[in-house]
C-alpha cells in the first residue's frame, strides 16, 4: 500500500508526461466529444435561423432570405449526416485525422453562415428586428462555442468566422448604434474564449486523471501478476529443495546399510579366505569364487603376507588410493606414501594383529595427489595350522561422503538453517556456559531479547518469499551491528537474541543497543519494495550466577514486550517497576473481566454527519468503561488488553446489541439513524461473527442496511481469504461495511477490490497534518479519487476545525465525524444533539 501510495502522490508531478503519453488518445477522445456534442447545437443554430428568416421576411429581401435559409438547411443536413457517418464509422477509422479536418471545415463554415446572416440579412433601420437577430445569432454561437470547447482550435474554427466579420463590419458602419453591437459583439467574444477556455481545462484535466487512473490499475494489476510468478516460481524452489535434502537424508541411510551389508559380506569373505588357506590344495573352483567376490567388492581389499607385503589388490582399492595396481604389488603397505596415518598406528596395529587378530580404526590418509580423505581401515589375521600369523586382510572404506553428511546434520542441529544464525539449541548451551564463566570470574552477563516490529503484517503483506529474505537482510544486520556480542541466535520466527558475556557499564551496552536499532531501520529494497523495519529490544542482566536461566529469558522477553507497549522502535531494561506494572496489568484484566459480569461498561455515540444534507445521519459506537472506585476508565488502557486477552470478543458483542437496540429505538421515534459498530481481528478469528450479527438483527429487528461494521486497515490481510469470505457473508445479508484507518496500512488495491465494502474512513492522523503542507492534502485526494472510481463513500474522522471541513467538502468527502460535530455522547445526550 505504501508503494501505491507514493505513485499516486507523484500524479500531479508528471502531468505533462502523461499528456504526451497519451497525446492520441486524447486526440481521438477529444474529436469523439466534438462530433458526440454537435449535434444539438447544430440543431439549434437550425432552429434560430429558422425564427431570424420568419423575422426578417420580407419582399424586398425575398430571394436573399430564401438562399440564406436553402444554405442553412442543406448547410445543417451535412451536418447531421457527417455527425452520423462518424458514428457509424470503426474506432479505428475514426482515429483518422480527416474526421477532425471535416469538422474543423463544417464548423467554419457554420460560424460564416451565421456572420451572413448578421452582415446581409439585419436591416438598419429596425432596432428590434436587430435585437431578435443579433440576440438568436448570439444564442446559437454560444451554444455551438460552448460545445465546440472541448478543442480550442475546433472553438476558434466557429467563432472566428462567425464573429469577426459582423464586429468589424458594425465597427465601420457610421452608425454610432451599430457600434454599440459591435462593442457588444466584441464583449460576446472575450466571454466566449474565456468560458471555453476553462471547459476546455477542465475537460482536458478530467480525461487526463482517467489516463492517468486507468494506468494506474493496470500497473498494479502488472505487479500483482509478477508477485504471484515470484510467488509460484520461489514455491518450487523451496519444494526442490526440500527433495533434495530428503535425498540426502536417504542417501545417507542407503550408505549406513551398505556399509552393514559390506561387512557383513566382508566378514564372509574373511571366513572364505581362511578355509581356503587350509584347503589350498583342493577347492579350485572356490578359489575362483573368492577371486569373484574379491574384484566384485565395493570396499578397497588388499591382501598381504605376515610382514604387511601386498600380494593382491583388488581396483576398488585402486581407485581409492590412487596407486595402480603395478605400483602397490611386492610394497610394505605401511611403507606407501598413501598410508602415512596407518605408519603412525603401526606399532599399535602389529600388537593388535598378534594378541587378537584384528585391529580396526579411522585414519586420515591421502591419495596419490595429495588429496586427504578420511578412511575406515580393518585389518583380519590369518593363521596357519600351526596357528602362526601368515596373511592379512585389509578393508578400506571412504568415508567423506558419510562425514559430510554427519557435518550437514551437526550444522542443522546447532544453526538456523535460514539465516544462518545460531538456533535456540546452540543459544542455551552457550548461555549455560557463559553462566559457568559468570560463576567463576563475577563477570556480569546481558541478554538482548530482539522482536521485529509488525513483522506478521509484513509477512502476510509481502509473502512468504521476500519475508525470509528480509529475516535473511535483518539477520546480517543484526550480526554486524553487534561484533563484540558472544552470540547472535535467532530462536523463533522474527525474535532474536544477543547474548553478551560480560561488558564494562550500562552506558556502553546503551550505546551497542542504540547502535544496533539505528542500524535494522535503515530502508532496504525487497524487489519492487522499500520497507524500513523498526525493532523492540528486552534487556535483561544476570549478576547473580544462582539465578537460573528461565528467570534471566522471561526477564528479557517481559521488558521486550513493554518496549513493544510503548509503540516499539526502542528498548527497555527489565526493572522491579516494570515486573510492578505488569501486575498491575493483571490486576487490570481481572477488573475488566467483572466489569464484563456487573455490566460496567457503556456505549457511547459519536455523531457523523453528511456534508450533502448537513443532517446527522450516522453515528459510530464506541465503548466506555465507568468503574466504581476509579471512574471512568480511558478506552486506551483497556482496549488493547482487551485484544491480547480474548475479552474483546465479548465486548464487542455486548456493543453490536446496545447499538443495534439503541439504533431500533431512534428509528421508532422517526429517526433514521445508521450505527457503526467497530470489529476486532480476534472476533473474525473465531468464524461466529456472521451468526451473531444476524441473530442480533433478528432479535432487535433492526433494518441491515442501518448497520454498519468497521475493520481497520491494518487488521484486512489477517488471513485474509478468511475475511474476504466473512465480508461477502456479512454483505449478503444487507450490513454495511466500512474500512477503518484507511491510509495507514499496508493493503493493496488488489485486495482492496475484492472487499465488498461501503466505506473508507480517512485516518484523523491526515486529517490533523493539514495546517502543516501539501503532503497530507495530497494523500486524502487520492483516497477520496481512489475510493470515488471504486464506487465507495468516504467518511473522514478527526474533524476539528472549520478549515478541514470546507477542505473535506470540497473535494467530495461524504461524511465526517469530530469533536467540531461532537464528541462522543451518552443516547439521551444524542437525542438532545438531533433535537436541536
Amino acid at each position: 500500500m505504501t508503494q501505491n501510495c507514493m505513485v499516486i502522490d507523484a500524479l500531479p508531478d508528471t502531468t505533462k508526461r502523461v499528456r504526451r503519453q497519451f497525446a492520441t488518445e486524447l486526440s481521438i477522445e477529444r474529436t469523439r466529444l466534438l462530433y458526440q456534442g454537435s449535434l444539438l447545437p447544430t440543431l439549434l443554430m437550425l432552429l434560430n435561423g429558422l425564427l431570424c428568416a420568419w423575422l426578417l421576411w420580407s419582399p424586398a429581401r425575398y430571394l436573399l432570405v430564401c438562399v440564406w435559409t436553402l444554405w442553412l438547411l442543406a448547410l445543417v443536413g451535412l451536418r447531421v449526416i457527417q455527425v452520423a457517418a462518424f458514428e457509424a464509422a470503426p474506432a479505428p477509422r475514426q482515429a483518422q485525422p480527416s474526421w477532425w479536418r471535416l469538422f474543423l471545415g463544417g464548423s467554419a463554415f457554420s460560424g460564416l453562415t451565421l456572420a451572413c446572416a448578421a452582415l446581409a440579412l439585419v436591416p438598419v433601420d429596425s432596432f428590434v428586428q436587430q435585437a431578435w437577430v443579433f440576440g438568436l445569432l448570439g444564442a446559437a454561437a454560444l451554444s455551438a462555442s460552448v460545445a465546440y470547447a472541448v478543442s480550442l482550435p475546433a472553438f476558434l474554427s466557429f467563432v472566428l468566422p462567425g464573429l469577426l466579420p459582423p464586429i468589424g463590419f458594425l465597427f465601420i458602419y457610421e452608425d454610432g448604434a451599430q457600434r454599440g453591437w459591435g462593442w457588444l459583439g466584441l464583449i460576446l467574444l472575450g466571454a466566449l474564449f474565456v468560458v471555453a477556455w476553462q471547459i476546455n481545462r477542465l475537460i482536458e484535466n478530467g480525461l487526463l486523471r482517467r489516463f492517468q487512473n486507468q494506468a494506474l490499475i493496470e500497473h498494479l494489476q502488472q505487479a500483482q501478476r509478477q508477485g504471484e510468478r515470484l510467488n509460484l516460481a520461489l514455491s518450487e524452489e523451496v519444494k526442490q529443495r526440500r527433495q533434495v535434502e530428503t535425498q540426502l537424508r536417504h542417501a545417507q541411510h542407503c550408505l549406513e546399510q551398505r556399509v552393514s551389508e559390506r561387512g557383513r559380506e566382508l566378514d564372509l569373505a574373511h571366513q572364505a579366505l581362511g578355509a581356503s588357506a587350509q584347503r589350498l590344495a583342493v577347492h579350485e573352483e572356490q578359489q575362483r569364487l573368492a577371486a569373484t567376490v574379491f574384484e566384485a567388492a565395493s570396499e578397497g581389499i588388499a591382501i598381504l603376507d605376515a610382514h604387511f607385503q601386498v600380494l593382491a589388490v583388488n581396483q576398488p582399492y585402486c581407485t581409492l588410493t590412487g596407486h595402480a595396481r603395478e605400483e602397490l604389488l611386492s610394497r610394505n603397505l605401511l611403507q606407501l606414501p598413501s598410508s602415512r596415518d596407518a605408519q603412525r598406528h603401526s606399532e599399535s596395529i602389529r600388537e593388535a594383529l598378534q594378541q587378537q587378530g584384528r585391529w580396526q580404526g579411522e585414519l586420515v590418509e591421502a591419495r596419490s595427489n595429495g588429496e586427504l580423505y578420511p578412511q575406515w581401515l580393518q585389518l583380519n589375521g590369518v593363521h596357519d595350522g600351526n596357528g602362526r600369523l601368515s596373511n592379512i586382510v585389509a578393508f578400506c572404506t571412504d568415508l567423506s561422503t558419510r562425514r559430510q553428511s554427519e557435518e550437514r546434520l551437526r550444522h542443522l542441529a546447532h544453526y538456523d538453517e535460514l539465516t544462518g544464525l545460531a538456533n535456540r539449541m546452540l543459544f542455551r548451551l552457550r548461555l549455560d556456559q557463559a553462566r559457568q564463566r559468570v560463576r567463576l570470574n563475577g563477570r556480569t552477563l546481558a541478554l538482548l531479547h530482539v522482536d521485529l516490529d509488525r513483522f506478521k503484517l509484513l509477512n502476510e503483506s509481502l509473502g512468504q518469499a521476500l519475508a525470509d529474505q528480509l529475516l535473511r537482510q535483518m539477520a546480517r544486520r543484526l550480526a554486524n551491528a553487534v561484533p563484540e556480542a558472544d552470540t547472535v541466535a535467532r530462536i523463533s520466527g522474527d525474535e532474536f537474541v544477543v547474548l553478551f558475556d560480560g561488558y564494562s557499564h550500562l552506558s556502553s551496552l546503551v550505546r551497542v543497543t542504540t547502535r544496533l536499532l539505528d542500524k535494522l531501520r535503515v530502508p532496504q529494497q525487497l524487489g519492487d519494495h522499500e520497507v524500513v523495519v523498526s525493532a523492540s529490544v528486552g534487556i535483561s542482566l544476570l549478576t547473580d550466577p544462582s539465578c537460573d536461566l528461565e528467570t534471566l529469558l522471561n526477564q528479557a522477553d517481559m521488558a521486550k514486550q513493554h518496549a513493544k507497549h510503548l509503540g516499539g522502535d526502542c528498548f527497555q531494561f527489565y526493572t522491579e517497576s516494570l515486573r510492578a506494572s505488569t501486575l498491575e496489568r493483571l490486576q487490570l484484566e481481572n477488573h475488566l473481566r467483572k466489569a464484563l459480569v456487573e455490566n460496567q461498561l457503556r456505549v457511547f455515540y459519536q455523531p457523523k454527519m453528511c456534508l450533502r444534507s448537513g443532517r446527522l445521519n450516522a453515528a459510530e459506537a464506541l465503548v466506555r468503561w465507568q468503574h466504581p472506585q476509579w471512574g471512568m476508565v480511558p478506552p486506551s488502557e483497556f482496549i488493547g488488553l482487551a485484544e491480547e486477552t480474548g475479552l474483546i470478543a465479548p465486548m464487542g458483542e455486548f456493543v453490536l446489541r446496545q447499538a443495534c437496540w439503541q439504533a431500533c429505538e431512534w428509528l421508532r421515534q422517526g429517526r433514521d439513524i445508521r450505527v457503526s459498530v467497530n470489529l476486532s481481528v480476534y472476533q473474525l478469528r473465531q468464524g461466529k461473527v456472521v451468526s451473531l450479527v444476524r441473530q442480533v438483527l433478528e432479535e432487535t429487528g433492526l433494518a441491515p442496511h442501518l448497520l454498519e461494521l468497521e475493520l481497520t486497515e491494518s487488521q484486512l490481510l489477517d488471513n485474509v481469504e478468511h475475511i474476504i469470505a466473512t465480508f461477502e457473508q456479512l454483505h449478503a445479508l444487507g450490513v454495511k461495511l466500512a474500512i477503518d484507518d484507511f491510509g495507514t496500512g499496508y493493503s493493496s488495491l488488489s485486495y482492496l477490490k475484492r472487499f465488498p465494502v461501503d466505506y473508507v474512513k480517512i485516518d484523523q492522523a491526515f486529517i490533523r497534518g493539514l495546517h502543516e503542507g501539501n503532503q497530507d492534502a495530497a494523500i486524502i485526494r487520492a483516497i477520496i479519487g481512489m475510493a470515488k472510481s471504486l464506487g465507495l463513500e468516504v467518511v473522514a474522522e478527526g474533524v476539528e476545525t472549520p478549515e478541514q471541513l470546507s477542505f473535506l467538502r470540497e473535494q467530495g468527502c461524504d461524511e465526517v465525524q469530530g469533536y467540531l460535530i461532537s464528541r462522543p455522547l451518552e443516547a439521551e445526550a444524542f437525542e438532545k444533539l438531533l433535537q436541536q
